[in-house]
């Protein structure tokens, strides 16, 4: 009797601490924090379509160096690297023998001169005296071609003497751009001629051009609106090896006239300015086309957007704070965020962090990202 009582004793008072605890967890779970959770408010932003494609750069125009005349090599005057103006002295080759025949072609043109002088003068005289019946139709002929023999003659000294002038210039070798120059291939000292190799290059890469080779079906809808290359809807720009993008804004200046068969593609160039001379001919590098008109739309970060057998959604947190999901149509993705086209609106609260610790229905505590 007496273990009966105590047993009954001792399970009441488990009953009543069992409640009591009961009702402490129950308390307890109801003052729990809600998880906090970071949000996004939804706002419009620059969402104008554009698309990337590889291109070459290339200078605007390259001119090879070569010796016009024969001679040795007596003077370099650049420093390889450089960037040089047009009309700017590069090489002298030996000028001694072309001076030579500058002077020997004035020599030749004063007999010359000298002789037509003569010839001119026997003229007026055979003619002076043909009037007067002394001088035969024939002596007036012979001074007649005599005469026309020394113009000759004068006109040929004349020609040579400028074929000396031009060789004697060719001896002093200038830039005809402004440009970065190339190594030289001739030391001083070497002997040069008009079959030697080039001498150096000068490029000109400010500006400077990137080519493209787009898709036949890309450049269709364009070639039907009508290609306007002094204003085209689109602008490129260049994203550098670095991920980095160019300062300098392109334009797009030339389209092939045709389609290359091989590759179904056709040429498109654009031009950037390049005082610094940051992009070098024949790098690669990725040029990003975009509609000039601004297009606004709404986005929201990547990791705020599930998916499930339904489709893509986000948690959004209403004005009491309190999670809802919202099915949403997504776009293109641009630098780590979804366009959204349909499903949100400007000013919703969209969970981008801490997704693991909330379910629809559930309160949070929302903090702007």
């Amino acid at each position: 009797m007496t273990n009966s009582l105590t047993f009954r004793r001792k399970f009441s008072s488990f009953i009543v601490f069992s409640t009591l605890f009961t009702i402490l967890g129950v308390a307890n779970a109801q003052d729990a924090p809600s998880p906090s959770v970071i949000v996004q408010t939804v706002q419009p932003k620059g969402v104008t379509p554009s698309f990337q494609l590889v291109g070459r750069v290339e200078a605007q125009s390259k001119v090879d160096i070569r010796a016009r005349v024969s001679g040795f090599l007596t003077k370099r005057d650049f420093q390889e690297g450089t960037q040089v103006t047009a009309g700017q002295l590069l090489f002298e080759i030996e000028p001694d023998v072309y001076q030579l025949q500058v002077q020997q072609s004035e020599a030749d043109l004063a007999s010359a001169k000298a002789n037509l002088s003569r010839a001119n003068a026997d003229f007026t005289r055979q003619k002076d005296l043909k009037k007067r019946g002394v001088a035969s139709q024939a002596d007036f002929d012979k001074v007649k071609a005599e005469q026309l023999v020394a113009k000759a003659n004068a006109l040929k000294a004349q020609a040579q003497l400028k074929k000396a002038q031009l060789d004697l210039s060719y001896t002093k070798i200038y830039s005809p751009i402004d440009g970065r120059v190339a190594r030289e291939k001739y030391s001083v000292g070497n002997l040069l001629s008009t079959n030697s190799e080039v001498l150096t290059t000068v490029t000109r890469m400010d500006p400077i051009h990137i080519t493209l080779s787009v898709s036949e079906k890309s450049m269709l809808e364009a070639r039907r609106r009508g290609i306007n290359l002094k204003n085209p809807p689109v602008a490129p720009t260049i994203k550098l090896s670095d991920g980095s993008f160019y300062p300098e804004p392109g334009k797009f200046n030339y389209v092939d006239t045709s389609v290359n068969t091989s590759t179904d593609t056709i040429l498109v160039r654009a031009e950037f300015a390049n005082s610094r001379g940051v992009l070098l001919p024949g790098e690669l590098v990725q040029v990003v086309i975009t509609d000039k008109k601004t297009v606004m739309g709404l986005v929201v970060k990547q990791s705020a957007v599930q998916k499930d057998k339904q489709g893509y959604f986000v948690l959004v947190v209403t004005q009491d704070n309190v999670v809802s999901v919202k099915r949403i149509t997504v776009g293109q993705q641009i630098d780590g965020e979804w366009e959204v086209l349909t499903g949100l609106n400007e000013g919703d609260k969209v969970i981008i962090e801490g997704l693991q610790k909330v379910r629809a229905g559930g309160s949070v505590n929302p903090m702007e990202g």
